[in-house]
């Protein structure tokens, strides 16, 4: 199996989750055999699986996800040595000093995000420029306009997922994280969390009047 087009698979379940063969090979311009062997191939391996989901008329639709082997062959930052030191300064020092801990990353972060969002026109601009910085942090962050006006700001992987499944207080201080460096022109809420057994994290961007 080509390394390049296996690569390519996993990334495109992983962005744009559940796909069929045909899908994939329009997604990725390569024909659709050459696909289904590739998943079959990674299929034995057990990095996909696939559902055949009854439509209405005809032949069920084969559709193709990542298997939980699969999710982890994305990058999440040595989680189980950050699990464990947040469970060791949970126990050595309290809640208080993991709640300093978040509100230090945060505040770094933040300063970086404003830096490179400074000059930045507009509300979408800001939010293509924090794609790009949590893209290169290993979100594989993505913006989608909405029908109504609003975007959608899109993490696709949570490359802290293991600090974030020990403390829920980051993924509360990334919220407020966005809300800082988005801008006060901006209303943001969560409304798919992968801690809440969606497959990503998902945030509704909607401009205020002025």
């Amino acid at each position: 199996m080509s390394d390049r087009t296996r690569t390519r698979l996993l990334n495109a379940l992983k962005g744009s989750g559940p796909q069929t063969a045909a899908e994939l090979a329009t997604a990725l311009a390569v024909t659709p055999v050459a696909v289904r062997q590739h998943l079959d191939g990674l299929a034995s391996e057990q990095l996909v699986d696939f559902e055949d989901q009854k439509g209405s008329v005809g032949r069920p639709r084969r559709v193709w996800a990542l298997t939980a082997a699969g999710h982890a062959r994305f990058p999440d930052n040595h989680s189980t040595l950050v699990a464990g030191l947040l469970g060791g300064l949970r126990q050595l020092y309290g809640e208080e000093a993991l709640d300093r801990l978040i509100g230090l990353r945060e505040q770094e972060s933040e300063a970086l995000y404003r830096a490179a969002l400074n000059d930045a026109p507009d509300l979408p601009s800001r939010l293509q420029r924090l794609a790009e910085l949590r893209s290169r942090e290993g979100y594989m962050a993505e913006v989608e306009a909405e029908s109504d006006g609003s975007w959608l700001f899109i993490e696709n992987h949570c490359s802290i997922c293991a600090a974030a499944t020990a403390c829920q207080g980051f993924c509360r201080s990334e919220l407020a994280l966005f809300r800082k460096v988005v801008g006060p022109d901006a209303a943001i809420e969560r409304c798919e969390h992968l801690l809440s057994g969606d497959r990503r994290c998902v945030y509704r961007v909607t401009q205020l009047a002025a």
